[in-house]
């Protein structure tokens, strides 16, 4: 069997490479003066997607916290919520790069967790890569490994950042 030429195999790679690098959310950036006025967050298939109306603006993949399947039920459990919520405030300061928290734990959620005498948790976010760690860059999504959060790379981070207001409803799907 005869072999492919190395230059023949260098340049798959660098085709390979360059489409996947042309595929990438960041690629495309998001006009200036975009909106978002929801965000759909499916944890089975690792996504965000930022909607505008019924139409798709940009979808993320992402990592989300460590035992992802089913509803968030206490503090610790590692689990990122299910439901409607809202990104309520902005953390410039966070330990990740850049913050958006979800406004879980809803009433409901604080209901369900006190009637069974545990902590809903909380401190749910949207968020980059932690500080001095964002060399890791698309690496991070090899593992669900937050809390309960859903993260992005920063350069994402920056961009869900710009696009999408205080208030806006999250709706994070099983």
């Amino acid at each position: 069997m005869k072999r492919a030429p190395l230059s023949a195999i260098l340049l798959a790679a660098a085709a390979v490479l360059g489409l996947a690098a042309a595929n990438r959310p960041e690629a495309h950036p998001l006009p200036a003066g975009t909106v978002a006025d929801r965000v759909v967050v499916d944890k089975d298939q690792r996504t965000l997607t930022l909607m505008r109306g019924a139409a798709a603006l940009k979808t993320y993949p992402v990592s989300l916290g460590g035992a992802p399947a089913g509803h968030k039920r206490r503090e610790g459990d590692e689990r990122t919520p299910e439901g409607v919520y809202r990104l309520d405030s902005r953390n410039p300061r966070s330990s990740n790069h850049l913050a958006l928290h979800v406004s879980y734990p809803a009433p409901a959620d604080m209901a369900a967790a006190r009637a069974r005498g545990e902590s809903p948790g909380g401190q749910i976010m949207v968020h980059g890569i932690k500080n001095g760690a964002g060399w890791i860059g698309r690496l991070h999504r090899l593992a669900d490994w937050t809390d309960g959060c859903i993260a992005v790379t920063n350069r994402e981070m920056d961009e869900i950042w710009r696009v999408v207001p205080v208030g806006t409803p999250i709706e994070i799907r099983p």
